[in-house]
C-alpha cells in the first residue's frame, strides 16, 4: 500500500484548478461552506477563479433591490475583470447596470431579463460590451431603438440575441417596427434571434432575413401581425428556422392555469427575506481572510414551488414560469425558448 505521503493534499492544488472544482458547488455553500474548510479554499473563493461564470438569476427574481446590488457588487468584484457569463434578473438601477458595464470586458454571455434600464443608460455603455456574443434582454421594455443600434455597431461578435415580450400584455402595445430594422441594419452576424410577442409586421421579418444572413433560428411566436409564407420562405432561406406566429394558448388555460389551481397560499415563502439569512454570510466587510471559521445559522430563503423552465417547445407551447411578487400577487413569465 502506499504511503499517505504519496498523495497530495486538497489545499496544495494550484488555485485555477481548486476554482473549477468548487465552482460546480451550489452559491450558498460556495459562499458559507468553503470558506470555513482552510485558509487555501477561502483564499480560491475570494478570488475569480469561482467568479467567471455567475449565475444568480433565480434568487435576483426573489430579494428586493438592494440585496441584488449588494450579491452583484460582491461576486463580480471578486471576478477582477475575468466575468465571462453573467445571468440575473431585475436589475432596476441604470447605476447597477453601470457596474457592470465597467466590468464587463471579458463578458461573452449576458442574461439581464425583466430590467428596467434606461435606453439612454444601454446606448451609452454598450461599448463596454464589445465580447459579447450572446444577448437576452427579454421583459426589458424600455429598451428601443438607440440602445439596439448601440448594441449592434458595439458587439461585433453576437451571434444570440434574446428579446421577447410578455405574452400576456396586449393591449397598447408599441410597435417595434423601427427596433427591428435596427436589428436588421447592424446585427448582421446573429444566428439566432427570438422576437415573441414583438409587435412587428411582415417587412420587419424580410427586412431580417435579409440583413441577418447567418440566421438559423428566428423565433416570431406570439408575433400576430406577421404573416408569411412559409413555402416562399422555404425556398429564399432554406436554412432558416422560424417559429411562430402561432401559439397554442389553450395550453396557458388549460396546463398552467389549473396546475397552479391546485396549490394553497401555504405553498409560497415570502421571497422578501435575505438571500441566505444574515448579510454577513456573503460580505467581505465581515470577513477576516487570516479566519476560516465564520458563522453558519442561515438557510435559503425563496421561491419552494414547482419550476416551469424549459417546458416551451420546439413546435409553439408557450412555457411559463410562476414568480412570486411581493405583493402576494401571483404574475406570469414565460421562460425564454
Amino acid at each position: 500500500m502506499d504511503n499517505a505521503d504519496d498523495y497530495r493534499h486538497w489545499e496544495d492544488l494550484i488555485p485555477d484548478a481548486l476554482g473549477l472544482i468548487i465552482k460546480k458547488l451550489p452559491l450558498q455553500e460556495i459562499l458559507t461552506v468553503i470558506p470555513r474548510v482552510c485558509k487555501s479554499w477561502s483564499r480560491a473563493v475570494q478570488g475569480p477563479y469561482c467568479w467567471q461564470e455567475i449565475d444568480i438569476y433565480e434568487r435576483s427574481t426573489e430579494c428586493d433591490p438592494e440585496q441584488l446590488d449588494h450579491m452583484l457588487r460582491l461576486l463580480i468584484g471578486r471576478s477582477c475583470g475575468s466575468l465571462r457569463e453573467l445571468h440575473v434578473a431585475c436589475v432596476n438601477d441604470d447605476r447597477l447596470f453601470s457596474f457592470i458595464a465597467e466590468h464587463a470586458s471579458s463578458l461573452q454571455k449576458l442574461i439581464l431579463r425583466r430590467s428596467e434600464i434606461s435606453d439612454a443608460i444601454v446606448t451609452e455603455l454598450a461599448g463596454k460590451f464589445s465580447s459579447l456574443s450572446s444577448l437576452d434582454l427579454s421583459y426589458c421594455y424600455e429598451i428601443r431603438t438607440e440602445a439596439l443600434e448601440a448594441i449592434g455597431r458595439s458587439c461585433k461578435s453576437l451571434v444570440s440575441l434574446s428579446w421577447n415580450m410578455h405574452p400576456i400584455v396586449f393591449e397598447d402595445r408599441p410597435s417595434y417596427v423601427d427596433e427591428a430594422h435596427a436589428i436588421a441594419n447592424t446585427m448582421s452576424k446573429l444566428k439566432h434571434l427570438e422576437l415573441a410577442y414583438v409587435h412587428i409586421d411582415v417587412g420587419s421579418v424580410l427586412d431580417i432575413l435579409s440583413g441577418c444572413r447567418d440566421l438559423e433560428l428566428l423565433d416570431l411566436r406570439g408575433c400576430w401581425d406577421v404573416e408569411l409564407d412559409k413555402k416562399l420562405l422555404e425556398e429564399k432561406h432554406p436554412k432558416v428556422k422560424i417559429l411562430g406566429p402561432q401559439v397554442d394558448l389553450g395550453y396557458l388555460e388549460r396546463g398552467c392555469w389549473d396546475y397552479a389551481s391546485d396549490f394553497s397560499d401555504d405553498y409560497w415563502i415570502d421571497s422578501s427575506d435575505e438571500f441566505f439569512g444574515d448579510d454577513h454570510y456573503y460580505s467581505d466587510d465581515n470577513y477576516d481572510a487570516d479566519d476560516d471559521i465564520i458563522d453558519d445559522n442561515g438557510s435559503e430563503r425563496g421561491y419552494a414551488g414547482p419550476r416551469y423552465d424549459g417546458m416551451w417547445s420546439a413546435e409553439d407551447l408557450l412555457a411559463l414560469r410562476f414568480h412570486h411578487e411581493v405583493d402576494g400577487n401571483l404574475q406570469v413569465w414565460p421562460a425564454s425558448p
